[in-house]
């Protein structure tokens, strides 16, 4: 969801804003932008970028795939360092994190800039924009914190783009709220090289994470990625660090909805990251370069759903369908509605400290 102007300055211009620029090490604070972490040099004034699978290689004054990191005299910069283009206050339920602090509020950041082309992208205007193309303004670590304390958020959400794209800022930002007790979350693409990944996860509580399909030529020509990097983003997340998982997947007709492939997902997530994983099955609706092809239809939800649960999923809901019964959250023991919510609202919670209040099995997830 993009944010109005004017709603936007709205939240960063409110009593003690923080729109003045600040020198902290290691940024200009001029022009927004500080060294990146993960790249080395290659010959010639060029630059290696290893932050994703891309290696992007990169001249004097080029940029990489993502449009956001810049050959800058033989160094390479993260450029919309501390420059927020979107900044909103939202229901944790929006990311979605359906087992993560119910009901609280989460600070939402994003700047410019994705790594992948996905042709049904909801937010284009700013992930496949360059910093130029897009209102900004100055909201450094130490804002975002500030201001996400001051507006009574439990975390702070780094969404709507692709946060290890801006990936200085989210890491930045990240261990400065833990040392202050705000939790991290985001929502990634997950197409990310192994050692940023896990050094992101240090200082990260939750991650929803998009797999958008489970075929190779899908992720290839649709999103101009790779599948297998995301599978192991994914097995890290959840074998290897801390980190609460949870999976999207927006079925898109024709493209990604077959229920062979969805069998094959879902018993992958099943044996590799476990029955708990919650998966969110969300509507397609026609967008960006995708407009010829029809809403998903609900039958197809639901049927992809019960395909989830055959193979052994405890905790499979739809999205982008509000109202629907399996927006809620049931016990896999006794079978009862445990969260009821409608959209982002929760209507009902018969959590007891991380257990069925009715039957007390144990609810994996971050409870209040």
């Amino acid at each position: 969801m993009l944010v109005s102007r004017r709603n936007f300055l709205k939240i960063c211009l409110g009593t003690g804003g923080y729109l003045l620029t600040r020198q902290v090490p290691g940024v200009n604070a001029d022009t927004h932008v500080k060294e990146a972490l993960y790249y080395q040099s290659a010959g010639n004034g060029r630059v290696a970028c290893l932050r994703c699978p891309h290696g992007c290689v990169i001249p004097e004054g080029g940029r990489g795939f993502c449009r956001v990191r810049e050959n800058k005299d033989g160094k390479l910069y993260n450029i919309v360092y501390g420059q927020p283009c979107a900044v909103h206050i939202d229901a944790i339920e929006k990311k979605p994190l359906f087992h993560v602090l119910p009901g609280s509020k989460s600070f939402s950041i994003a700047t410019v800039g994705c790594n992948l082309r996905c042709k049904f992208c909801q937010n284009w205007q700013i992930s496949q924009a360059r910093p130029e193309q897009v209102q900004s303004v100055t909201m450094l670590p130490e804002d975002i914190v500030k201001r996400a304390q001051r507006t009574g958020c439990l975390s702070i959400a780094y969404t709507y783009t692709e946060p290890t794209v801006f990936f200085e800022y989210t890491l930045d930002t990240s261990i400065l709220a833990e040392k202050q007790g705000v939790k991290n979350v985001m929502h990634s693409n997950a197409f990310i090289n192994p050692q940023p990944l896990r050094r992101l996860c240090e200082h990260m509580h939750a991650a929803n994470v998009d797999l958008k399909a489970f075929r190779e030529d899908f992720y290839q020509k649709i999103c101009a990625g790779n599948l297998r990097t995301v599978l192991e983003s994914l097995r890290i997340i959840k074998n290897e660090t801390p980190v609460w998982l949870e999976i999207t997947t927006l079925v898109i007709p024709t493209l990604n909805d077959d229920y062979k492939d969805m069998e094959k997902m879902c018993t992958w997530i099943n044996k590799n990251l476990g029955p708990e994983v919650p998966l969110h099955l969300s509507r397609f609706f026609p967008h960006y370069k995708l407009t010829s092809l029809p809403p998903t239809p609900v039958s197809t939800l639901e049927r992809a759903r019960n395909i989830a649960h055959d193979c052994g999923l405890q905790f499979v809901y739809i999205g982008n369908l509000p109202g629907h019964s399996a927006e809620h959250t049931y016990c896999p023991h006794c079978h009862k509605p445990i969260i009821k919510r409608a959209g982002y609202s929760i209507l009902e919670n018969h959590l007891v400290d991380g257990t069925c209040g009715y039957c007390q099995e144990h609810i994996p997830g971050i409870w209040i």
